[in-house]
This record gives C-alpha cells, sequence and structure tokens, in this order.
C-alpha cells in the first residue's frame, strides 16, 4: 500500500468516526496521531519542512515597478538526473526560459483544476441534484476584469 493511500485510509477512517461532519486536515491530523495511526519518521520532518518552504514561497509576494502585487518565487519541475523535481526561483532573477517553463506549467495546473472541478460538478449534478444543478461558469474573462479594476 502507497504512502498516500496509507494517509486516504486514515482519512476515511476518521470520518466515519466524526460522523461525516467537515473536518480540518490538522483535526484529522491530530486524531490520527492520538489513535497511534500516523508516526513521524526522520524523513517526515524534512519533508514537512520542504513543504512548509514550499508554502511560504507560494505566499511570497512583492510589488513591481507598476505597483502590481505579483508571486515573488515560482517552481519548475524539471528532470534532474532523470528524475522529475521542483526547483524554485525568484522572479526578479530568474531566466527568460526559466520562467516561461514555470507559467506554462502553472497554467496547465489552473486547467486541470478546471478539469477536476467540471468532473465533479457534473457528477454531482448528474447524481445529487438532478433538478436543480449547479452551473459552473468556465470563461474567467470577467473575473480577470474585474480583479484587474480592484487591483
Amino acid at each position: 500500500m502507497s504512502y498516500t493511500t496509507q494517509l486516504q485510509d486514515i482519512a476515511n477512517r476518521y470520518m466515519k468516526s466524526g460522523g461525516g461532519r467537515p473536518a480540518t486536515a490538522r483535526e484529522i491530523a491530530a486524531w490520527a496521531i492520538h489513535e497511534g495511526l500516523w508516526q513521524p519518521q526522520p524523513a517526515d520532518l524534512v519533508d514537512q519542512c520542504a513543504d512548509q518552504l514550499s508554502r511560504a514561497m507560494r505566499e511570497d509576494y512583492i510589488t513591481d515597478a507598476q505597483g502590481r502585487t505579483v508571486r515573488a518565487k515560482h517552481a519548475a519541475r524539471l528532470k534532474n538526473n532523470g528524475h522529475q523535481m521542483a526547483f524554485w526561483a525568484d522572479i526578479r532573477t530568474a531566466d527568460r526560459s526559466y520562467m516561461e517553463i514555470a507559467f506554462k506549467q502553472r497554467r496547465r495546473q489552473i486547467v486541470g483544476d478546471c478539469h477536476q472541478l467540471k468532473m465533479d460538478v457534473d457528477s454531482y449534478n448528474e447524481n445529487r441534484c438532478k433538478d436543480t444543478p449547479i452551473q459552473m461558469v468556465f470563461d474567467f474573462t470577467r473575473d480577470l476584469e474585474e480583479l484587474a479594476t480592484v487591483a
């Protein structure tokens, strides 16, 4: 069983024991540790630190010369010795080729998120809400225009 599958099993066990009420990942983690279902391994500490660094870098914003708030650090998945790895660079110092890769990959993530959202909404509508389906619009032109006027 993969580590991800083990974590999914822990989450499923929590949700069955908690009566189906929504819970934060932190609540589930505290329960898993209390129940002895998860214990940190030495590699987990490095992974945890890397995860926290990645989150912090994603939330590192600067103001550019035109007054726009932009993300300072950008990740790109690149091959290193035959393995895909996420590398981080600063928008102020990264070269164009790196930033082009980072931007294209980020766009692909957004498209992937939209695809999954569509699948989720379609499934919900067809299986739980046929009479009053939830409508989802995937044209973000107006949203971007509105955000541009607020910024």
